[in-house]
């Protein structure tokens, strides 16, 4: 598990969400909080036994005395390590929920929550062997999907190694695995350079190369278990499109715009020391990551409603706002602000009805839908 996504939980205490927590929250929310989820490091006190600022904790990518990363009992309670609890959706929803990764709300709402729900019986949890359509075939739950065997492949603890998209950043990118043979991992973003088996990477050698191909056939081969090809064909392909046009309508041209900011000296290179800053996170932080995790596990809820609705009301509401009264502020002016949006906002099809309206056509197409739902001059 060392080198696994989970294992590296803890290197939290090094990114924005740290410094969001560690400086403007503050320390203690971050140990009782954020550590107690991503895990912390275990300090040991000169009775040789852990010390009370650091323990208990039972993050997953904890940093242990002895050198090693992780927590079995993140996911295995201490009292029974058990193979069942491990297995329940509600093991991860203790980490994996809230506002920027709702994967237990947006699990529940799935068709594979509920009847998970309706048919927990059936689903022979605590079973040594427990194969995806073999050993039980009423729902996946998430240790189905990211770590447990199906036919044609083995369990893995490596949580991360079915996913061939990273739903995290600000702009989404497939992704490719590298493993080495210290035991270490890491992702290669695609179109980046990927090393060779043999070849020298970060202090050891390259062991095995997953292209985002091969992590995605990994993932496929789980819902074969279940599914026929035209039902995963269909999923893909409607997970790529919202991830698409989050990337490419709001994520790629707001990035630019923050960049095009800062280089022109409208805001600080410090982080959230700016209104525009906070919105912007929380548009790809929150909300972004909301709409990119609902569509990646059949929640439409959370794709919709809870993600890309939320993503364009902030966007045109209070991103494109923020960004004129920035530019106001120090030119007097909102002319830069408007270049800005020429340049990235309206290059792009989707942000059409933003500049010129929406057209006869379409608000005729949407009376028409209305006055047969609601009856005549509903719509006026």
């Amino acid at each position: 598990m060392d080198g696994s996504h989970h294992a590296k939980g803890g290197e939290i205490l090094a990114s924005l969400d740290n410094l969001l927590g560690e400086v403007i929250g503050g320390p203690a929310a971050v140990n009782a909080g954020c550590r107690q989820c991503h895990g912390g490091e275990i300090e040991i006190g000169k009775d040789g036994r852990p010390s009370p600022g650091s323990w208990p904790n039972t993050g997953i990518g904890r940093m242990n005395p002895d050198g090693s990363k992780g927590s079995c009992t993140a996911c295995h309670g201490r009292h029974g390590f058990s193979r069942a609890q491990a297995r329940t959706p509600d093991t991860c929803g203790k980490c994996h929920v809230g506002p920027d990764h709702p994967q237990i709300e947006i699990y529940n709402e799935s068709k594979h929550g509920i009847i998970y729900r309706a048919k927990v019986d059936e689903m022979n949890m605590g079973s040594d062997k427990w194969v995806a359509g073999i050993d039980y075939s009423a729902a996946p739950t998430c240790a189905t999907c990211h770590m447990s065997a199906s036919p044609t492949q083995t369990k893995t603890h490596d949580v991360g190694e079915r996913i061939s998209w990273t739903l995290r950043p600000p702009i989404s990118s497939k992704i490719n695995l590298v493993r080495l043979e210290n035991g270490d991992e890491f992702d290669v973003v695609e179109g980046q350079p990927l090393p060779k088996v043999g070849d020298a990477a970060k202090g050891s050698k390259v062991k095995e190369v997953l292209t985002w191909e091969d992590r995605r056939a990994k993932m496929e081969g789980v819902c074969y278990a279940c599914h026929e090809k035209s039902v995963v064909d269909g999923h893909y392909k409607q997970f790529d499109d919202v991830v698409d046009l989050y990337n490419e309508k709001f994520a790629k041209p707001i990035s630019a715009i923050m960049k095009d900011l800062k280089d022109a000296g409208y805001i600080t290179a410090a982080p959230f020391d700016e209104k525009i800053e906070w919105v912007w996170w929380e548009i790809w932080h929150h909300e972004g990551r909301r709409a990119r995790h609902g569509a990646s596990m059949n929640g439409p809820d959370y794709t919709w409603w809870h993600g890309i609705y939320d993503v364009a009301k902030n966007t045109y509401f209070e991103f494109i706002p923020e960004l004129k009264e920035v530019v106001q502020h120090k030119d007097g002016n909102e002319k830069f602000a408007t270049a800005l949006l020429e340049k990235h906002f309206k290059p792009h099809d989707g942000h059409d009805w933003y500049f010129n309206g929406m057209n006869k056509e379409a608000l005729e197409r949407v009376r028409q839908g209305f006055e047969a739902r609601y009856g005549k001059d509903a719509l006026k």
